[in-house]
């Protein structure tokens, strides 16, 4: 049976306790982490407009009320499964630019695209809570979703510093774009908050490269290209990739196994 708990003790199952959980927190986490398994579930079967915290807690084998004391509404589960999503996005692409080393910035930028194009691919339903329409009466608080889901801009933003401040990062005079000036403070307001050394030009082109990114990956798990347009789909954002290095400005080695 659920045990109730207090409106201080509901916190996300994603967050790191603070100290050694105690059985009944234990319990509590176990059971917040069962929500958010059914409520994927239900979301990859139904899709978000349609998610029942009633239905889930059918499946949980609970009375809805039992439910309510964990997770308090509809809303509340949406984001409890956005924060799930993000992280699980975000470890994934951690790990991914974990394995390639520091100085190989071209090759880090792969990895975290194709770990965001894989990990698309193997959750569309996430994947479309996250990146795709709205769900219609929703509004993601914030306060609580802004970390979590901008791990992966995070990520691309750390590679491309990090090949500027290395060398590695540069546009040919003859490629480059007039700055407006209000699009200038904005990239202003995006350095400093950020703390990056790249000139705006650089950063402009960041932003462009992020928005590509994830085009070129909802184009393809949205189905936008068609079931028979490209036969080999991997081939083709890999080629994307490349392209999107040289739009960043991204140096690329004389020889890099792309693996």
């Amino acid at each position: 049976m659920l045990e109730p708990v207090t409106d201080t003790e509901k916190t996300d199952a994603t967050a790191a306790p603070a100290r050694a959980l105690t059985p009944r927190h234990r319990a509590r986490t176990q059971t917040v982490a069962d929500i958010i398994r059914l409520g994927r579930r239900h979301l990859a079967l139904h899709g978000a407009a349609a998610l029942s915290l009633r239905a889930v807690a059918r499946d949980l084998g609970v009375v809805s009320s039992a439910v309510y004391r964990y997770v308090e509404s509809r809303d509340e589960l949406l984001t409890l499964l956005l924060i799930d999503a993000f992280n699980e996005l975000g470890d994934e692409v951690d790990a991914a630019i974990g394995a390639v080393p520091v100085d190989d910035h071209a090759g880090r930028f792969t990895a975290l695209g194709r770990a965001v194009r894989t990990w698309a691919l193997r959750e569309p339903a996430s994947y479309a809570l996250l990146f795709g329409s709205p769900v219609p009466g929703y509004n993601a608080p914030a306060e609580r979703t802004t970390v979590p889901g901008t791990r992966v801009i995070v990520a691309l933003i750390g590679i491309l510093e990090s090949a500027f401040r290395a060398g590695r990062l540069a546009v040919a005079d003859a490629v480059r774009a007039e700055i407006p000036t209000a699009l200038q403070a904005d990239l202003d307001t995006i350095r400093a908050q950020f703390g990056l050394t790249v000139p705006e030009e650089l950063a402009a082109r960041g932003v462009l490269v992020w928005s590509a990114l994830f085009g070129a990956v909802s184009f393809e798990a949205f189905n936008q290209y068609g079931p028979d347009t490209f036969s080999v789909p991997a081939e083709l954002f890999d080629h994307h990739l490349a392209v999107l290095a040289g739009v960043a400005g991204l140096q690329l080695r004389a020889s890099r196994d792309d693996g």
